[in-house]
């Protein structure tokens, strides 16, 4: 993947431009800041993070809404074959790793269990 990007960011280096004889001529671009590259990099991390804390905490919200509702009507709390749904859901968009992060969200939202 990296030789990849590699030769595309050569590529993108050089620009065909007309010269004042009508030739073409390569101009050879200088890569950007990598400390710029980095700082607006994690800046766009920073305020993902900040989106998906809010939306955490909606989706909590709505859990408690879902489990009241669902308790005030005889239910149990908890609805396993619900929440292996979502297990299979981020397990198939994420691997592996994306079951570990949706069995953390459930128990943010639903509690331990």
């Amino acid at each position: 993947m990296n030789q990849a990007v590699n030769s595309e960011e050569r590529a993108a280096r050089r620009r065909p431009s007309a010269s004042p004889a009508g030739r073409e001529v390569t101009k050879v671009t200088e890569p950007a800041d990598p400390a710029a590259v980095i700082a607006g990099a994690r800046a766009e991390i920073d305020a993902l993070d900040t989106e998906i804390v809010r939306l955490v905490r909606h989706r909590m919200t709505l859990s408690a809404r879902v489990q009241h509702a669902r308790m005030a009507s005889g239910g149990r709390r908890v609805q396993l074959a619900r929440e292996n749904e979502v297990l299979r859901r981020w397990r198939a968009e994420l691997g592996v790793p994306g079951t570990t992060l949706a069995m953390t969200l459930l128990e943010l939202c639903r509690g331990r269990i």
